[in-house]
């Protein structure tokens, strides 16, 4: 057997130039990442990860790049003005996304982490279908289990959702009033089914 020989491991970046290396691992990943992983990556403390990814989340001058962040996960995305013309370019595959399925995602959006019974609370019908349907757009995910009975699935947004709607943050979202106060469990009554052909 032969043995290969290690790499020997190359200097972290300069100060100044820690902004750029970032966009540029950002940029080849494609996919969500991690602070703290970008930090082991880099050899560096994960305060001088944090403080280059926020340079970059501050920095929109223009361009047509810019840095999303939700909680500790950041990646690249396009900006709003260009979503138009990007979906024509790519001659997006999936329609738009049902008034159910746009119901279900604003409530998870402001609300999150939800439980499926919180939604259906609120939209006063089964929200199955449209959890499913965002699930497999990858706008939500499942974030871990609310305590008591049951330990039901909680939802929230994904970096996908804030890509999607051009926003760096859930922060950015307007305010909505409407959900300013959810009514308690016991005093809903159960929600009605949903067709499911309404989702189509």
């Amino acid at each position: 057997m032969v043995l290969q020989k290690a790499q020997p491991r190359i200097a972290p970046p300069e100060p100044e130039l820690l902004p750029a290396v970032i966009e540029s691992m950002l940029f080849i990943a494609g996919e969500p990442q991690e602070i703290g992983t970008l930090a082991k990556s880099l050899g560096l403390p994960r305060r001088q990860v944090e403080k280059a990814v926020e340079e970059l989340v501050a920095a929109r001058d223009g361009r047509g790049l810019f840095v999303q962040r939700l909680g500790d996960r950041v990646q690249l995305a396009t900006v709003p003005d260009a979503a138009p013309y990007i979906e024509q370019f790519l001659e997006v595959e999936h329609g738009q996304l049902s008034r159910a399925a746009l119901e279900s995602l604003a409530i998870i959006a402001y609300r999150h982490p939800v439980t499926r019974t919180t939604i259906e609370s609120v939209r006063g019908v089964n929200s199955d279908h449209a959890v499913a349907t965002l699930e497999a757009r990858g706008l939500i995910e499942e974030v871990g289990r609310a305590p008591g009975p049951g330990r039901a699935v909680l939802f929230a947004p994904t970096v996908r959702f804030l890509q999607y709607f051009g926003l760096q943050a859930t922060a950015d979202l307007p305010p909505l009033p409407e959900l300013a106060e959810l009514p308690e469990p016991d005093q809903i009554a159960p929600p009605e089914e949903e067709p499911v052909a309404s989702e189509l």
